[in-house]
């Protein structure tokens, strides 16, 4: 609910999985590899590299051809359709979890390369295992040297997409989240405001929201400093982030001292409910505020607003509405929530 963890490349040596019916080529192609600083685990057939491929996520296959249970092939095709179900995955949930960890970008690149080796190299056999997803293809007899520019080429080139996926991954965190309080941004609380919109205007049920203001922090930051303020600033934040109900919730630093709390499918009774938190929650910390004229700790001021999105309406109603019962709050007293309802 709160933001993006910007996502870290593994510092471990290259992890390789290789399939291979034959005791001999495996125990040759392990010594090899751990020669070249690599870590290697062996399978049999097909059908346990799959089994291995889901457990330990290698950063390449070295795969054979002809293997008895489920051949090279076959075990090929079944690894490319789980990068594909991961990328429909993505696209299914693209831009409507708050979470960005698994973005679309990155599970195009998240597809692991394939070695096939394998005694057959007729043209037909090597353009079926291209067909079948492999990246490269070698020959039995293993040419060892060769064997080894292309692992490296191939782990070269994974690094590399890995690297573009931090990038993007520290990038998106950038653009979407707010670096004081880690929560979402201005811009993320706009995006995720419309998105929502679109998807429950499509499917006619209640969106809500709470917009926030800590009262009088202007007099808190003149009397304790800004130091004081942005550790006040964190805490009200966490505290946001904790009592927002359900994992669609979106929390997010709305301007300066201003909160705000996205959530959809959530009636008037349930905004009210999480309002009713957030205030016990903030009291609990007992952050003390000399200068403020309500209370002698830290105190919110919340407007609550739900509406049934359409298509005739604007996500601005609803910012509109939280923003009056906001003002309707502070005109009552501070300390306390109000419903435009």
């Amino acid at each position: 609910m709160s933001g993006i963890s910007p996502f870290t490349v593994s510092k471990q040596p290259p992890l390789i999985l290789v399939a291979d019916d034959d005791k001999t080529i495996r125990v040759l192609l392990r010594k090899a590899m751990e020669q070249e600083g690599y870590r290697v685990v062996e399978v049999n057939d097909g059908k346990q590299c799959l089994d291995a491929y889901d457990t330990i996520k290698p950063d390449i296959v070295l795969l054979d051809a002809v293997m008895p249970v489920m051949d090279g092939f076959t075990c090929c095709k079944h690894l490319l359709q789980i990068a594909r179900n991961n990328l429909i995955s993505a696209l299914a949930t693209f831009d409507t979890d708050s979470n960005h960890n698994n973005t679309v970008i990155s599970k195009i690149w998240e597809r692991t390369p394939i070695l096939m080796i394998t005694c057959l190299d007729d043209e037909e056999s090597v353009n079926r295992a291209f067909e079948a997803g492999a990246t490269d293809y070698v020959t039995k007899p293993i040419h060892w040297p060769v064997l080894r520019q292309r692992l490296r080429r191939l782990l070269q080139q994974a690094q590399v997409y890995k690297q573009l996926e931090a990038a993007n991954e520290a990038l998106h965190h950038l653009a979407n989240v707010d670096g004081l309080t880690e929560l979402a941004n201005r811009r993320r609380f706009d995006d995720y405001l419309n998105t929502q919109w679109i998807n429950l205007a499509q499917e006619g049920f209640s969106l809500s929201m709470i917009l926030c203001d800590i009262d009088f922090f202007k007099f808190y930051n003149d009397k304790y400093g800004h130091p004081a303020g942005d550790v006040c600033l964190q805490k009200v934040g966490a505290v946001l982030s904790l009592k927002a109900q359900k994992h669609q919730d979106l929390v997010a630093r709305y301007g300066g001292e201003e909160f705000a709390v996205i959530m959809p499918y959530t009636p008037a009774s349930g905004a009210l409910h999480v309002a009713a938190a957030i205030q016990a929650g903030i009291k609990d910390l007992q952050i003390v505020h000399d200068g403020s004229a309500v209370s002698q700790h830290v105190t919110l001021s919340m407007g609550v607003a739900t509406i049934v999105p359409t298509w005739e309406s604007s996500p601005s109603e609803l910012i509109v509405l939280a923003d009056k019962a906001l003002y309707q709050a502070k005109a009552g007293g501070r300390d306390r929530f109000v419903s435009s309802s």
